[in-house]
């Protein structure tokens, strides 16, 4: 087992940095193409839709400053969990009013928290970021990110899969492939080789695929928010990965609505909880 210091990581809580960017109208349309759900093309000044401010400030470093998984090397801004595998597990965010396209944004991002915990594959270590994104000094979206980092697959073991619902008054299947999740991770720079490349994903870190990126689910399920549910402007949004989804699984969303308040979930093919996320 990993040893892990962390009165060490927690070094890095308070830690903070500033980047300054804008969504181009092409890469909305990019985006909206790459998701190929039915999105009316943005324009510029739009609003950008839920989830798609994913599309500013990449973190971009130089080839020769990248970790073996394609990620930026840990001990700059991240702090330097010793742990192999990195998700991203869970985000919440604050939406007080939508960024537009084209206009100029700052974001904020600071190291709100670095906490650890005994799971059943082994040690993990979360990191929350907490991200400020504004425009001319108006805040347009508050956001937490919950990173999870944990040791290497041991076969056999793993979380007990939960049953997903069927039942929701929406629903839609998508399709999943290795096109999508390449688009998708050109779209946000992202370089992390578990989406891309098959060799690393399956032999190194241990997983039976490509693994669909956690952002990517969470930005379908909003998108069916979107066009279905009749709770827009939505005010919050928060989404929970469950378990990963492969390139080769068939992916069906749900959306249920309840009193201003909407559940959605994600499920796979052999109908496994994936993604649970929450709107208001």
């Amino acid at each position: 087992m990993t040893s892990i210091d962390l009165s060490y990581l927690r070094q890095w809580v308070g830690r903070q940095e500033r980047a300054d960017d804008s969504v181009r109208p092409i890469a909305a349309r990019q985006m909206a193409a790459a998701l190929s759900r039915g999105h009316r093309v943005p324009a510029e000044s739009d609003d950008l839709p839920l989830l798609w401010h994913w599309l500013c400030f990449p973190a971009i470093a130089d080839g020769s400053e990248l970790g073996l998984d394609g990620h930026p090397a840990r001990g700059h801004f991240l702090p330097p969990v010793p742990l192999p595998r990195r998700m991203w597990a869970a985000g919440r965010l604050v939406l007080h009013r939508a960024p537009r396209i084209g206009e100029p944004l700052r974001r904020i991002s600071t190291i709100a928290d670095v906490k650890a915990k005994d799971g059943c594959s082994g040690p993990l270590v979360f990191v929350i970021v907490k991200h400020e994104i504004e425009s001319r000094g108006q805040p347009c979206i508050t956001e937490w990110q919950d990173i999870v980092y944990r040791d290497a697959a041991r076969p056999g073991v793993g979380p007990r899969p939960i049953q997903a619902a069927e039942e929701a008054a929406v629903c839609e299947t998508v399709p999943v492939n290795a096109t999508l999740l390449f688009r998708y991770s050109a779209l946000t720079f992202n370089g992390h080789r578990i989406h891309y490349d098959r060799d690393y994903a399956t032999g190194v870190e241990g997983y039976p695929g490509l693994v669909v990126h956690g952002p990517l689910v969470a930005t379908l399920l909003a998108g069916l928010l979107e066009r279905t549910a009749n709770v827009i402007p939505v005010r919050y949004f928060e989404f929970r990965a469950v378990r990963p989804l492969f390139d080769f699984d068939t992916v069906t969303l749900y959306a249920q609505a309840n009193d201003g308040t909407v559940s959605l979930w994600a499920r796979n093919g052999s109908g496994h909880l994936a993604m649970s996320a929450t709107a208001r």
